[in-house]
């Protein structure tokens, strides 16, 4: 794809020899030919998206009528400067025979911009002619040429069948003029390089020729990315544009939440001010905050920005959506690309999920599997090769639009939040928001694996998408049961890593829903309520995770019979409850049997074997049973340094146990040296602030106070008391614990006068 189609939002500058160009498509590189006599600067795209601007510095005798800056926008007293943009555009421009391309999104301020950098050149070379002319279609941009024709006074012009692109290109291209050409608002530039124009092929001959106006626009550019606003310009325009009190905080959180994006800011502030006393910035904020279709409505406002064509819209969303429907028309591929991406979370969109959209459509695993010629192979490579450079072209098209940017690794990818919100906006006008939801859901489906250790950096990778598909519920039955269990995976993940609030809400949803479809005896509806369950004994609330674990265990053996592996770990969850609850013979007693029947259907290796055998030394320790739960526990540690590894978290798990088991023993030393070590593991694997972490550094803060060194003691256990506040509650049984045994060592130390 050549020209402007690919060049979304440009800004460039045309114009003779010691003018330079303003533009930004880089697929436009081969497709315009060198001309080193001219310089232009043009910026196109959807909406005021893109403009061209080019220059003729050279002197000319002064003749009527005077040069005059012809722009229909009157100059922004409330611009905002957008630190070296304006000076790297007017650095460029300066360079004789150059094209520089301004990119970025529709509403990032391009526009502002080129009639800034138009009144600043006229205020600083009175003698240069500033030309606008819109050119969102080939009429307009002929009716442009027409209305310089007329402004400029060129011969000619009064005469209906004038070739006017040639009466306006030979006054430009005399070297006696300077001159200033903005094409605004190039939504398709086709006609820009397809059009036939009659130029005279040599300087004074009768002969002519047809040729595109890309034969006129100089080779040579640079590319200048216009970026959305940084925070103090972005608060600054806000100020400067609302007409009631200033609300300083509230500014900096609405401004952060529109993405710093220039439009939008002058949007909100127009529907603040037209609203005004009954609307204000800390409602508008709220409003935009309390759901997505509350944010559509705001953003879909339209009015704000004078300084715009009067075709262009002043919503953002509806700009953007223009231009989307200009990606589905060129290339639908990258429109379908697109159409994915805006349903993950907006950073860290991994390549390896994007590129399954490819698969799925095009068959390539089936075709795949029933190669056995070579030269079925030669044709699934070179399909393979076609989808690879179809998806990097796909990416590139994107880029260019600036709707997608690329992470700094190269296979992941980021979107603004608004722009993902625009794209499913679209979406639903268009009728296939929940045909794509669905895709994205499958895809998750297929990809989003169990939350076992081994598996934790791909959960790592791709849960925030699985949550951001927790917030996007399918309506089809079958897509709403893959759509559950993608969450119950991630609510899992979220539990072993202890993010619980994140695991409660993800599986209480997976509940709901397996419930709902599949009913209350269901294998899938069972896993979801054996996970809440678990939740709720993590969060210390063990009378509703016994009621949970009771009623799945007895549900389990029902349905898949005693010694089925995934009762033996419901009875398992159970016995933990027990054990949180003090009844410590009850859960000693149901610990054995687990590990009776695990050991003679799993093996006495198996690691949900091992997880029975580490249940039953912890009730033995409170009925002390000192030397018999020291020796399994060792057993178990050994065990799964084998099986699981070293660094496990549940061989961590079992170490901890050791430990105290080691204390009640008056093995304090030994004690204290495999405290720190485990913390120092923790740390590694699950993070400072993990649950099990903490249970760590709050064993090992009763070790050193058993050792007498009370002021360190007192002095890990306050930061295990604030980390447990904050990611347990107040109310907690582990925080009371911790907070407790503070409150008594602090009275005991000055008590002591220590």
């Amino acid at each position: 794809m050549e020209g402007y189609l690919e060049a979304f939002s440009q800004l460039r500058v045309n114009g003779p020899a010691e003018v330079p160009i303003l533009e930004y498509s880089e697929a436009e590189e081969d497709a315009v030919a060198m001309n080193d006599e001219r310089a232009h600067i043009e910026f196109s795209g959807s909406e005021n998206q893109g403009l061209q601007v080019g220059c003729n510095a050279t002197e000319r005798p002064e003749a009527p009528p005077s040069p005059s800056l012809s722009i229909p926008f009157g100059r922004d007293a409330d611009f905002v400067e957008r630190g070296e943009l304006l000076p790297q555009i007017q650095q460029n421009c300066a360079i004789p025979g150059s094209r520089t391309a301004l990119v970025g999104f529709g509403g990032v301020g391009k526009s502002q911009l080129a009639i800034e950098y138009a009144y600043q050149l006229r205020e600083q070379y009175p003698g240069v002619w500033a030309f606008w002319v819109h050119a969102s279609n080939a009429d307009r941009f002929e009716q442009g040429y027409w209305n310089i024709a007329a402004k400029a006074k060129i011969f000619g012009h009064r005469d209906p069948k004038a070739n006017i692109f040639k009466l306006v290109h030979d006054w430009l291209y005399d070297d006696k003029r300077k001159w200033v050409l903005i094409l605004d608002n190039v939504d398709d530039a086709d006609f820009l390089f397809d059009k036939p124009l009659v130029v005279q092929s040599q300087p004074n001959s009768g002969s002519s020729a047809s040729q595109p106006l890309r034969d006129y626009v100089p080779h040579k550019r640079n590319i200048i990315a216009v970026e959305p606003m940084d925070e103090p310009q972005a608060v600054e325009l806000f100020k400067a544009k609302l007409e009631t009190q200033n609300e300083g905080q509230d500014i900096s959180e609405l401004v952060a939440a529109l993405e710093y994006m220039p439009l939008a800011i002058v949007q909100a502030t127009a529907y603040i001010n037209q609203r005004f006393p009954r609307s204000s910035v800390r409602q508008y904020l709220e409003d935009f905050r309390r759901s997505e279709p509350q944010r559509i409505r705001l953003l879909n406002q339209d009015g704000g920005q004078r300084r715009r064509d009067l075709e262009a819209k002043n919503s953002i969303l509806i700009t953007w959506q223009i231009s989307f429907d200009h990606i589905q028309q060129l290339m639908p591929s990258a429109a379908d690309l697109l159409s994915l991406m805006s349903f993950f979370d907006r950073q860290g969109i991994p390549e390896v999920l994007l590129r399954n959209l490819t698969k799925e459509d095009s068959g390539q695993e089936d075709r795949n599997s029933h190669s056995g010629s070579d030269t079925d192979e030669d044709k699934a490579s070179e399909l393979r090769l076609a989808e690879r450079d179809q998806f990097e072209n796909d990416i590139l098209a994107l880029r260019n639009f600036s709707f997608i940017s690329v992470n700094r690794d190269t296979s992941n990818f980021e979107m603004h939040r608004l722009v993902q919100l625009a794209t499913r906006k679209w979406l639903e006008a268009v009728g296939e928001l929940e045909k794509w939801k669905q895709r994205y859901i499958k895809i998750l489906y297929a990809e989003f694996p169990t939350g076992d250790y081994k598996n934790w950096p791909i959960c790592q990778m791709f849960f925030p998408h699985a949550q951001s598909a927790a917030a996007q519920r399918p309506r089809e039955p079958d897509a709403q049961l893959k759509w559950a269990s993608v969450v119950y995976r991630a609510g899992a993940y979220a539990s072993r890593r202890g993010n619980r609030a994140a695991a409660e809400n993800l599986t209480l949803k997976s509940l709901k829903i397996r419930e709902k479809l599949l009913g209350p005896e269901h294998e899938a509806t069972l896993l979801s309520m054996g996970q809440v369950g678990s939740v709720y004994r993590d969060q210390g609330r063990w009378t509703k995770a016994e009621e949970l674990d009771v009623q799945v265990m007895e549900k389990s053996k029902q349905g898949l019979g005693s010694e089925h592996q995934d009762t033996l770990i419901r009875i398992n969850n159970l016995v933990l409850t027990y054990w949180n609850q003090g009844r410590w013979k009850e859960a000693g007693e149901l610990s054995m049997q687990v590990i009776k029947t695990s050991k003679q259907v799993l093996g006495a290796e198996h690691p949900d074997t091992l997880s029975s055998m580490n249940n039953p030394a912890c009730a033995w320790k409170e009925q002390g049973r000192i030397v018999e739960a020291e020796g399994l526990e060792a057993q178990v540690i050994e065990t799964r340094k084998q099986v699981l590894g070293a660094e496990h978290p549940d061989t961590l798990i079992s170490i901890n146990n050791l430990t105290g088991t080691w204390k009640a023993r008056g093995r304090i030393a030994e004690a204290e040296e495999l405290q720190v070590q485990a913390i120092k593991t923790y740390k590694q694997v699950l993070g400072a602030g993990h649950p099990d972490t903490l249970i760590s550094m709050n064993n090992l803060a009763y070790t050193w106070k058993k050792q007498g060194r009370i002021a360190g003691a007192i002095e890990l256990m306050v930061k295990c008391v604030q980390c447990r506040m904050t990611l347990l509650g107040i109310d907690h049984p582990d925080t009371q614990s911790s907070s407790s045994a503070l409150i008594k060592w602090k009275t005991e130390s000055s008590e002591n006068g220590k």
